[in-house]
């Protein structure tokens, strides 16, 4: 398999939800005949945190997979079903396969993200199941507990959703292998290029550790 078949038809007829703010979450978007084949083929990242692509020694098929995120056929989607004018913002995707202690606490994305878009690509699980590890869409800063919308990182399920200053999420304590593929559309702006930069050398750090 050298190609991984998304599903944008089910993006484009899955409506926006507004409430805690708005987002749109589409099961599935990788297949599940697709789904367990490519989790195989992830990278094998042992420690946490966010990795830019370029940092990874990727097999074909998931280099594809991340270069196919950032292409226009998804820019274009997400830019008309939000009414967002995205055409010239540059992207910046990161992977994840560990969930630490630390990660999930509430918090909202940078300024210099205008949108953010989430790939989880986990099988079903038990932690799932006990909501550990399950992205929460809340109502305010302060409670984990007090959300509208709960997200399984499983089942190739994408959720995206335009930053703004309600756009608070998290999720309950985990600890363990969590496959996540990050896109952000980025602003211009200088905190933008800021992060931007920083991704790149990130990029860079990583691919010369891996390399020793």
């Amino acid at each position: 398999m050298s190609q991984i078949a998304l599903q944008y038809e089910a993006l484009e007829r899955t409506p926006i939800s507004e409430a805690p703010f708005r987002h749109v979450v589409v099961p599935n978007f990788v297949r599940e005949e697709d789904l367990q084949t490519l989790i195989n083929l992830m990278p094998a990242m042992r420690s946490g945190g966010s990795f830019p692509p370029e940092g990874l020694s990727l097999h074909p098929t998931v280099k594809a997979l991340t270069r196919e995120l950032q292409g226009p056929k998804l820019k274009k989607i997400v830019a008309d079903k939000f009414g967002l004018e995205i055409e010239k913002s540059p992207s910046m995707l990161t992977l994840r396969g560990r969930t630490r202690e630390k990660d999930g606490r509430i918090h909202r994305d940078s300024e210099a993200k205008l949108v953010t878009i989430l790939l989880y690509l986990n099988p079903e699980s038990a932690a799932w199941s006990a909501q550990e590890g399950c992205l929460r869409l809340l109502n305010g800063p302060d409670d984990i507990e007090d959300y509208d919308v709960e997200v399984k990182p499983a089942h190739g399920t994408l959720l995206i959703f335009p930053n703004g200053p309600k756009t608070w999420h998290g999720h309950r304590q985990y600890v363990g292998p969590r496959y996540t593929i990050q896109l952000n559309y980025m602003a211009t702006n200088n905190k933008a290029r800021y992060e931007l930069r920083r991704h790149r050398l990130s990029a860079l750090f990583k691919r010369l550790s891996f390399a020793r």
